[in-house]
This record gives C-alpha cells, sequence and structure tokens, in this order.
C-alpha cells in the first residue's frame, strides 16, 4: 500500500547559504517563514526565504520549500522516501531539512511544476499556503 501524505507549499523562494563554519548566525536570516540553520565542521548552512539574503553571500537560490504535513512519530519509517523517491524518479534535485516534528523539502523554482506532477502521480496532495 502506497503512502499517500499532504505537502504544503510554502509561500516565496529560498536560498541555501554557506558560510564560513565559524561564522555567527547572520540576523539577515532571521523573519518570517521557514529558517533552518546547521553549523558543521567545516561550514555554517543557513536556509531562508531569498530575499533576506544578502548580495555577495554565496548561496544557491532559487529554491521553493515543500513542508510534509506532520507531525511524524520518529518510528514511522519511509515518510521521506515516499516524496523523495518520486522526485528522483522524476529527475528532480532535492535539498532535504528535517525538524523534530516533520520534513522539508526545497526543489529548484525551474523544477517545481515537473515536482508537483511526480507527486500528485505519487498519490500525494499538495496544498498552497
Amino acid at each position: 500500500m502506497a503512502l499517500t501524505l499532504d505537502l504544503h507549499l510554502l509561500e516565496g523562494q529560498y536560498a541555501v547559504c554557506w558560510l564560513e563554519p565559524t561564522a555567527p548566525v547572520p540576523a539577515w536570516a532571521e523573519g518570517e517563514g521557514f529558517l533552518s540553520i546547521a553549523r558543521a565542521e567545516d561550514e555554517l548552512t543557513v536556509v531562508c526565504q531569498q530575499r533576506r539574503v544578502p548580495p555577495g553571500v554565496r548561496a544557491e537560490r532559487d529554491w521553493r520549500c515543500l513542508r510534509l504535513a506532520g507531525p511524524f512519530d520518529f518510528a514511522l519509517t519511509g515518510i521521506l522516501a515516499a516524496v523523495l523517491n518520486p522526485l528522483a524518479q522524476a529527475g528532480v534535485g532535492i535539498f532535504a531539512v528535517s525538524t523534530y516534528r516533520t520534513d522539508y523539502v526545497l526543489v529548484k523554482a525551474h523544477h517545481l511544476a515537473q515536482a508537483l506532477a511526480a507527486l500528485s502521480q505519487a498519490g500525494h496532495r499538495v496544498h498552497a499556503v
């Protein structure tokens, strides 16, 4: 039996930003919309609404963000795969972020129609926010 999920397409375009690993979390990242901050040994990654990212910041721009309608129990398996597999089969690249309660999948804006068609064909429902 296929897993059917509800996804919510968030407003606006997003950017995935790379900063030096010792950089402070930038004030420009704060604001409405989805925000993710991850620090690793060799980088600080910030995902936020693109319009807040200053020129000159190293970033991959023009992403659209889909939020899986959670929350999901940690014991559940295959949630993210149910979304990523149809996108992979359709040739749509992604950037995924997980939070305590749910998952977010970003796709390039120019692949959005292709992504939505693949998700719909897989039985998922996408709602505009």
